[in-house]
């Protein structure tokens, strides 16, 4: 059954092909979160490995289970906390964009790849398949985004009638000025937890990976009913915290003029 849930979203920097060093830098803001009673930590897109979209992502991606995803796991057993955290996926010859739940004593609990890949990562990536089960963590349904999916409403759309009652995107988009890309998020993002009835967590990376790009710090929590609820714009890592409420979710999906996903009617949109 769905309950309050607080919440941490990490604006954290991430080097290219540096993971230990990124894993350390996400264990101490684990380690915080779970002191300040968060229950589900969310980091941005390829955190672990770092991302780009050059030729050198090859070079930092792992395997799935592999030494990143198994270090993620135990920090969520060693700060009794859910992780939701990314990393660049190598399948064979396959690169794919990757965002995983870790639970404590499950394991990992569910993998998300990136299904709508950015004209620029095309080259090197292979986007998903097929939407995956969406998970369970701390009593909540959540759904995945990882940055370029969160323009399609199809998706969102899709998640929420599986139950969904918060879909977390993180990001790894880049750019100069951390307002400017937030105003850029309340473009579209409202609208995905407005239309749907869900709250709308987003994350990016921040500061330099050394490879050519620069990440703005920003971070948005949005409630079910479209309003920003809590947001971080400032170029340095730091970790919003946020409480999800039943009470607020519960005001929408109540209010039979407030929730329109019952009332969708597939059969004429195919």
């Amino acid at each position: 059954m769905i309950r309050d849930v607080r919440i941490a979203l990490v604006v954290c920097r991430s080097v290219l092909g540096e993971t230990p060093v990124n894993l350390a830098r996400m264990e101490k803001w684990t380690a915080a979160a779970a002191r300040q009673g968060a229950e589900i930590i969310c980091f941005p897109e390829l955190c672990a490995t770092g991302y780009h979209i050059r030729e050198a992502v090859r070079s930092a991606a792992q395997p799935l289970p592999g030494p990143a995803s198994d270090h993620i796991r135990a920090m969520a057993d060693k700060h009794d906390i859910c992780i939701l955290a990314g990393l660049a996926e190598k399948r064979r010859d396959q690169i794919f964009a990757v965002h995983l739940l870790a639970k404590p004593e499950t394991g990992i609990a569910g993998v998300y790849r990136k299904l709508h890949l950015g004209p620029p990562e095309q080259e090197h990536f292979t986007a998903g398949q097929k939407i995956p089960p969406l998970p369970e963590a701390r009593g909540i349904r959540l759904g995945i985004q990882l940055c370029y999916d969160t323009h399609f409403p199809e998706l969102s759309t899709a998640m929420a009638a599986k139950g969904a009652d918060i879909i977390f995107m993180p990001h790894a988009s880049p750019g100069k000025d951390a307002e400017e890309k937030l105003a850029s998020w309340m473009r579209h993002l409202p609208a995905r937890a407005f239309d749907n009835g869900v709250y709308v967590a987003a994350v990016n990376q921040v500061g330099d990976n050394d490879s050519g790009l620069y990440f703005p710090g920003v971070a948005a929590l949005i409630s079910p009913a479209g309003k920003l609820l809590h947001s971080y714009t400032e170029d340095q890592e730091n970790m919003l915290l946020a409480d999800l409420s039943v009470r607020e979710l519960n005001s929408v999906r109540e209010h039979p003029m407030r929730y329109f996903l019952p009332n969708r009617r597939p059969e004429l949109y195919k």
